[in-house]
């Protein structure tokens, strides 16, 4: 039982200890990204993605944010779409995380003041997945220093973000597994955001594939439906329910 455990946390840990224990305040240090500039030289566009890599990707958005741009570039008819990379190192250092959720919250706020008629689509896999959760969050997770950690956004901000799209999103299971706090969807965020967790993937479902949380990018299904539910908000604009898709098992942390 005990190698058993072992196996799972070192697999946990492995995808998502970078974000959660900075999430959590206790990295020693944090490095304050600097705002990036809004969306491009061209003008406000009609819609903007913001995707958080998953640990260990290239700079950008990795292969699981290129298969949804592309995928909701095709969904959304006419409206022009830019994308924005959260500007984060991505690593196995415990203060990335944190950077990730901070350079998010300023680009979020930025747009919003700057082109307040973008609708933005937060999105993000594993690790960057928890750092675009966070960044929706009400409030500081209890026993964490506020003034170790990015304030949370305005209420108001929601209004310019059209949905929220996470991919393979740490669970409750994995934040115990990591005795973190659970990644919290914002209440005004909940009715736009869908949680998109493979079969069996063991970082968003109670299953144990660990196979299958490397799946996202080749994975169409998947793929489809995140990107579906990120069109129907920007073409209907009314509010639907939250919703959780792709695992058979649940476990999903809200």
């Amino acid at each position: 039982m005990a190698t058993y455990c072992s196996m799972i946390a070192g697999n946990v840990i492995r995808f998502l200890a970078p974000a959660m224990l900075a999430a959590a305040g206790l990295s020693g240090s944090v490095v304050t990204a600097a705002a990036a500039p809004i969306a491009s030289a061209q003008g406000c566009p009609d819609v903007q993605v913001l995707f958080a890599r998953g640990t260990g990707e290239d700079p950008g958005v990795g292969p699981t944010g290129q298969a949804f741009v592309d995928n909701l570039r095709g969904r959304i008819g006419g409206r022009s779409m830019d994308v924005y990379p959260i500007n984060y190192p991505a690593t196995q250092e415990w203060q990335t995380g944190l950077d990730g959720i901070r350079d998010a919250g300023a680009h979020v706020e930025s747009t919003a003041a700057s082109c307040p008629q973008t609708k933005m689509v937060l999105s993000g896999y594993s690790q960057g997945a928890a750092v675009m959760g966070f960044v929706t969050s009400a409030a500081v997770p209890d026993g964490v220093d506020p003034a170790t950690v990015p304030k949370p956004l305005a209420p108001d901000i929601a209004n310019h973000v059209a949905a929220v799209v996470l991919f393979g999103m740490p669970n409750v299971r994995a934040m115990d597994f990591l005795g973190q706090p659970p990644v919290v969807i914002g209440p005004t965020y909940a009715a736009k955001t869908i949680k998109v967790c493979a079969p069996e993937d063991p970082v968003c479902s109670d299953g144990m594939n660990f196979a299958a949380h490397d799946t996202y990018a080749d994975d169409a299904s998947m793929v489809d439906k995140g990107a579906d539910f990120a069109a129907s908000r920007i073409n209907a604009g009314p509010a639907g329910p939250s919703a959780v898709v792709g695992s058979p098992r649940g476990g999903f942390g809200s």
